[in-house]
């Protein structure tokens, strides 16, 4: 019976609904049957007692005056009810004065003497004794025994209450069966359907509406979380298929600029005298290490957009100066492409609130990607303006187009237009999802315009400005071309040829150089050099970064030295135990020699 009612809904809400139905209705009862039979014994000992007090007013003259003749003849009035057994008067001595027993019922005795005032009841009969009184003096008592049968009673309530709760269950039974529709029926729905998805990963499938109360509210909830589901595992099938290509592209991307890294050396070993060769070969190298840094770069990048923690630092700059900077950074992309590059910038300046560096990303990578996006011998054309209110940038080219589908996600992360094997160098496809991020952080816009396939793009950022004077970003900038004075600096680094390179570089422009290969060297060269600045690797041996620059701030020493962190590792976590350990600033690998050489002149 019980797996009977496990399989299915419908039989679990027809058990809970005849069995509620049966249990309220046997209370109900138990209730009136159990009411019944008390108020029954009430009722009966209420009569036998009215009929004693009748009888004891037409007995009392004969019990008086000692007629017993005129006693029994009282008594036997009693025949007028058939349930009354017997009857007896007792004198005020409590003797048996008078007697009388029913017709056909055999005499048992009476008492010997007359008991307290009261009833009793026991097997089926009641026995009774009433004080007869007369002007207000007892002068006798009065027994009765009738017959006391509760169960013929109860079996006829038992009877009625069986054919009322027949009648119910019926009832409730028809009234169940009608409901079945808005009630159980959608809940099963949902269970088929649910199912249904999960065997065949159908997320088309919907549950039909039938009752607009809590089940149609329930109906519309699952609906719409089906559709939800659906629509979320589309998105991971194409964020899963995304990331297969961009790991692909990834590997291909990394392993392009090893290959003239390699050849560079080789020539480098071979070029012997020949200084042009051995140029050609560093400025090689110098262009490819500058296109693994930023793969790596924008690798870092897709992680800070990832978790919400890709942010700028905002000074007043000249959007002309920037668009300066994107230049010479993409130049050297748009001639190996041989476009030609048209530019038009306002002679006035341009002053916006925002990082110059990634100001100059955005626009480097709207020019890489016109370029990149461009036939051989096209043309990209950047433009400069503003109106009342905004900065308006824009980067045409005559490149190959957008479609209306790749308009609507050529922002979205790891999306390229175009995947053809011809096309080698299409990056990782994070640089237009990193331009319209900053240009947001920047709180500006960035959109895009195509005339469709074979006639190229256009590119246009807007961006508010700033009432400051762009002079002041000018100021700044050549204030830190200023060749700094003479300082102490202390490199710590278990990286050999990293410490000789930065040593000779710092060395040449002036400055007193000590290095250092673990953490126990860089305390011992610390203490005796008193560097005014010391750039420290974080992963060194026998003593970590973290350590040295904890024991440098508490030595006198060294408390005022400014403290750099140099380590591969980037994020906002690694950043916040540098400045716990102590550290000033913290740098990523590669390092780039201008920004230690801005720190140093900055002191």
């Amino acid at each position: 019976m019980s797996g009977w009612f496990d399989r299915s809904l419908r039989r679990k809400v027809m058990l809970l609904v005849l069995g509620t139905t049966l249990v309220a209705l046997g209370l109900a009862a138990a209730a009136l049957v159990l009411y019944d039979v008390r108020a029954y014994e009430r009722q009966w000992t209420t009569d036998l007692a009215t009929q004693a007090d009748v009888v004891s007013r037409a007995s009392a003259p004969a019990l008086s005056f000692g007629d017993r003749r005129t006693a029994e003849k009282d008594l036997s009035m009693l025949q007028a009810r058939p349930r009354v057994i017997a009857a007896a008067l007792y004198d005020r001595d409590g003797s048996l004065f008078a007697s009388y027993v029913a017709p056909g019922q055999l005499s048992r005795g009476f008492p010997a003497k007359a008991g307290d005032e009261g009833h009793v009841v026991h097997g089926g009969e009641i026995e009774l004794f009433r004080r007869v009184v007369e002007n207000g003096e007892a002068i006798g008592t009065i027994y009765m025994r009738a017959t006391y049968d509760p169960f013929s009673r109860l079996l006829g309530y038992l009877a009625i209450i069986g054919m009322v709760m027949i009648a119910s269950l019926a009832a409730a039974t028809l009234l169940l069966t009608r409901l079945q529709s808005a009630i159980t029926q959608p809940i099963l729905d949902v269970a088929h359907v649910s199912r249904e998805v999960v065997e065949k990963r159908d997320y088309s499938q919907r549950v039909r509406k039938t009752t607009g109360d809590e089940v149609g509210a329930l109906v519309d909830a699952f609906n719409a979380m089906i559709a939800e589901v659906g629509r979320r595992t589309e998105e991971l099938k194409l964020a899963d298929q995304r990331k297969d290509e961009f790991l692909a592209t990834l590997a291909h991307e990394l392993r392009n600029p090893l290959a003239p890294v390699r050849n560079a050396l080789e020539i480098l070993k071979i070029a012997g005298d020949d200084p042009a060769k051995a140029l050609r070969a560093r400025q090689m190298m110098e262009r490819q290490l500058a296109q693994m840094v930023r793969l790596v770069d924008d690798l870092l990048d897709v992680s800070r957009i990832t978790t919400g923690k890709l942010g700028v630092k905002k000074a007043v700059v000249d959007l002309r100066d920037v668009v300066a900077d994107a230049i010479e950074i993409v130049k050297p992309f748009i001639d190996s492409r041989q476009h030609r590059l048209e530019t038009r910038l306002p002679a006035e300046p341009v002053a916006v609130d925002g990082d110059r560096t990634r100001l100059a990303q955005v626009v480097s990578n709207l020019l890489n990607n016109a370029a990149k996006y461009t036939p051989p011998g096209g043309l990209v054309e950047l433009s400069l303006a503003r109106n009342d209110s905004q900065a308006i940038l824009r980067v045409r080219d005559n490149g190959i187009g957008l479609t209306e589908e790749s308009i609507s996600r050529i922002f979205d992360m790891f999306v390229q237009v175009d995947r053809s094997l011809e096309r080698s160098q299409a990056g990782l496809g994070v640089g237009l999802t990193l331009a319209r991020r900053l240009v947001e952080l920047h709180d500006g816009s960035i959109d895009v315009a195509s005339a469709g396939i074979g006639h190229g793009s256009e590119f246009t950022v807007r961006m508010p400005l700033t009432l400051a004077r762009a002079e002041a970003a000018a100021a700044g900038g050549a204030a830190a071309s200023t060749p700094s004075a003479r300082r102490r600096v202390l490199l710590a680094d278990d990286n050999v040829d990293f410490l000789t390179s930065m040593g000779e570089l710092l060395s040449a422009r002036g400055h007193d150089v000590r290095i250092a290969h673990d953490g126990v060297e860089a305390l011992q060269a610390a203490d005796e050099f008193a560097p005014d600045v010391a750039f420290v690797d974080i992963g060194m041996p026998k003593v970590h970064g973290y350590e040295v620059a904890r024991q440098l701030r508490q030595r006198n020493a060294t408390r005022r030295c400014v403290l750099v962190a140099v380590t591969g590792w980037g994020q906002e976590n690694d950043r916040r135990r540098s400045r716990e350990a102590g550290f000033d600033r913290h740098l990523v690998k590669p390092v780039n020699p201008d920004d230690i050489e801005a720190i140093v002149a900055a002191l």
